[in-house]
């Protein structure tokens, strides 16, 4: 195994893609109207859901080799069980 995986911690990793999660959702919007808050919202939205779904990921690590598995099935639907995970398309504050 390389250095970099030998001081990897997937857990730490994954659970700062969870917060920068929560920190977008937080995030204030900005005193900007018209095209420019849509775009700002539009980007959040993004950003929401790129950190979510790493943040949901389970991860392996072996010979040296990060895999992320992200289940993107509906809570309950054979995946997760329902309530679990932070994925989800919700609006971002705004």
């Amino acid at each position: 195994m390389g250095p970099m995986a030998a001081e990897l911690d997937v857990e730490a990793m994954l659970n700062r893609f969870r917060e920068r999660a929560k920190a977008v959702r937080q995030r204030a919007l900005p005193p900007v109207e018209g095209a420019e808050r849509q775009r700002f919202l539009d980007q959040a939205r993004t950003d929401y859901m790129d950190y979510a779904m790493i943040g949901d990921a389970r991860a392996v690590l072996e010979d040296g080799v990060l895999t992320l598995t992200i289940d993107l099935r509906p809570p309950g639907a054979g995946g997760r069980p329902a309530g679990t995970g932070t994925a989800s398309p919700e609006p971002v504050a705004g």
